[in-house]
């Protein structure tokens, strides 16, 4: 048996399993004791869940021993807590969901738990994964396993610390403009976000409904491709949902490196990692062809036009009245008692946005900013099919900096949003994306971005997974 559990990857844990080395409950104590010794300082999980674990954990068992065996089957698992898991408590890391317990499943994981999966917990992130460092979380900021005085990345932050920290094997996160693979990339580990639709998002606090995606985050690519296959597919509980899967057809590797990519504001140990990975490729065989986005400068903006007047819609629901924070203010107009549960629940950058994004829907405001950024997203759309008529994926930084300090940008909105300037456009056109680790900077990770053709996945993580074998990280 090896010493620590706690360092598997999901595939040797299944073999460790499937051979009887150790059993899922001690797999599952191991972690809950590696969480009770790390996570005082990570600070990655809002909430453990350990009765459960051990009680799934003993139903796995029972599983592979009757030959009910999946590769995910007792493997312990961490879930952001914005995807709802029955009789847990579901904050979206808001004061106003402080107390919400979940009253059903999510599809993801109803899936998982069908194959007997193991949760520890749920995870910290931005509030209402609105952020890009895990410090808008109204309970703690998550602090990044590398170097504790900087952020793991946001919002999914609290799940890629878990699984860089091995708190877990591996974790759910979500993505609406870079959630799971900005925090891959400052983590060192692997983040995939799947194609709009390939995964059901019934059972998770919506943001902006039609930007936001489920994906793994995992300790290497072979890892994401296991959950993704797991959790993907069609759900009559969500219409957007689909099965579309496309055939991996590659056979001479064309990768496309967009020049507006390497432009002012891209740190220069981040281009250099990132040239050096392009080399990599070159030496595997690989043609790389220069490519051009013009509309990719447009996203940001786009971004943050539609993101939150989508936003402002769905968080309309959250008025105190049904659940969460109630202000009680018996002697109040209805419309006083809404207005005081909604800004004593909601933190800064949720409010910002959700005044943003109503703004944006005002009228006299509507054709001037959300219906040009609608028109925009069709362009960069459009810039992306153009672009995979000649490339099988397009490679690029997931980020243009390294983990920043905490608190270093907080008082710099437009900073702090810049973080997202390569992972935006891909959910606004719908595609596939992955971040996997290709460097360090002063023991700081550095990732890298492949964005793929929508429902390619496959494609795209055979290519991620022939750099992984074979890149060289000195």
């Amino acid at each position: 048996m090896k010493t620590d559990l706690t360092k598997l990857t999901i595939k040797e844990a299944h073999e460790g399993l499937k051979s009887g080395e150790f059993t899922s409950v001690e797999l599952t104590k191991a972690f809950l004791e590696r969480i009770k010794d790390k996570d005082g300082e990570i600070k990655a999980y809002v909430t453990v869940t350990e009765k459960l674990a051990l009680e799934q954990a003993k139903r796995a068992d029972k599983m592979i021993k009757e030959g009910e065996i999946s590769v995910l089957t007792g493997i312990p698992c961490a879930i952001k807590d914005i995807i709802l898991i029955k009789d847990v408590k579901c904050t979206a890391s808001s004061k106003f969901l402080e107390n919400y317990v979940a009253p059903y499943n999510a599809t993801v994981i109803e899936k998982l738990e069908k194959i007997g999966a193991v949760f520890l917990g749920k995870t910290n992130l931005d509030e209402f994964a609105m952020g890009s460092s895990c410090e808008n979380s109204a309970f703690f900021p998550t602090k990044n396993p590398h170097d504790l005085e900087r952020v793991p990345g946001g919002s999914s932050g609290g799940s890629a610390a878990a699984v860089a920290s091995d708190m877990c094997i591996y974790a759910l996160g979500t993505d609406t403009g870079g959630s799971i693979r900005q925090p891959a990339s400052f983590c060192g580990i692997t983040g995939l976000k799947p194609t709009y639709g390939a995964v059901s998002r019934y059972g998770i606090i919506a943001y902006a409904s039609s930007l936001d995606q489920v994906g793994p985050l995992t300790k290497n690519v072979e890892d994401a491709k296991i959950v993704f296959e797991a959790i993907r597919g069609i759900d009559k509980m969500d219409s957007t949902s689909t099965d579309s899967k496309k055939e991996n057809n590659l056979d001479k590797l064309k990768i496309g490196v967009p020049k507006e990519y390497f432009t002012k504001g891209l740190e220069k140990e981040v281009e250099e990692t990132i040239k050096k990975a392009i080399e990599t490729y070159k030496k595997l065989g690989a043609e790389i062809v220069e490519i051009s986005l013009p509309m990719s400068e447009y996203a940001l903006a786009c971004y943050y036009i539609i993101a939150p007047a989508e936003a402002s819609a769905n968080l309309a629901r959250f008025d105190g009245l049904r659940y969460g924070t109630s202000i009680d203010d018996e002697d109040g107009e209805i419309i006083d008692t809404y207005l005081k549960n909604r800004t004593s629940g909601f933190g800064k950058e949720v409010k910002k946005r959700i005044m943003l994004g109503t703004y944006t829907l005002s009228s006299g405001y509507y054709d001037a900013y959300y219906k040009k950024a609608l028109k925009v997203r069709t362009l960069i759309k459009k810039d992306f099919e153009k672009a995979f008529e000649k490339v099988d994926v397009i490679l690029g930084p997931t980020s243009p900096c390294l983990p920043f300090k905490i608190g270093e940008k907080s008082d710099d909105p437009l900073s702090m949003y810049l973080a997202d300037i390569y992972t935006v456009s891909v959910n606004l056109a719908g595609l596939p994306g992955i971040s996997i680790p290709c460097g360090s900077s002063n023991g700081l990770p550095i990732g890298m971005q492949l964005i793929g053709n929508a429902f390619e996945e496959d494609k795209l993580l055979l290519i991620a997974s022939l750099f992984e074998k074979n890149y060289d990280n000195r």
